[in-house]
C-alpha cells in the first residue's frame, strides 16, 4: 500500500497562477504542505484507478466465483447466517 508518511522532502519549482498564489499567501496557507497533502491523495487515487484497471479481469473471476460457490470457508463462519451466497443457513444447519 502506498505511505509516504516520514518521507524525505525534496525542494521542487512549480508554477502557479500569480492571483492565486498571492490569495493563498494573504490566507496564511503552507504552499508546501496543501500542495504535499493534495499531490498525494490524488496519486493514491490514480495508483488504485490503476491497480483496479490492472487487476479487473481476476477481480471479475473471483466475483463470478464467489456468485457461484459462496464465500470460501463460509461453512466455518460463526456469525450470521449468510453463506456469503444469498443463501441462508436454518437454525438447525441445514441450508
Amino acid at each position: 500500500m502506498l505511505n509516504f508518511d516520514n518521507a524525505p522532502r525534496k525542494a521542487t519549482n512549480l508554477s502557479l497562477n500569480v492571483k492565486m498564489l498571492q490569495a493563498a499567501r494573504e490566507m496564511g496557507m503552507n504552499l508546501s504542505q496543501t500542495v504535499d497533502t493534495l499531490l498525494a491523495e490524488e496519486v493514491k487515487k490514480r495508483y488504485w484507478a490503476k491497480w483496479n484497471e490492472d487487476n479487473k479481469e481476476a477481480v471479475a473471476a473471483y466475483n463470478e466465483r464467489v456468485a457461484t460457490y459462496g464465500l470460501p470457508l463460509a461453512k466455518y463462519r460463526t456469525w450470521g447466517k449468510s453463506l456469503g451466497d444469498g443463501r441462508t443457513r436454518d437454525d438447525d444447519g441445514t441450508i
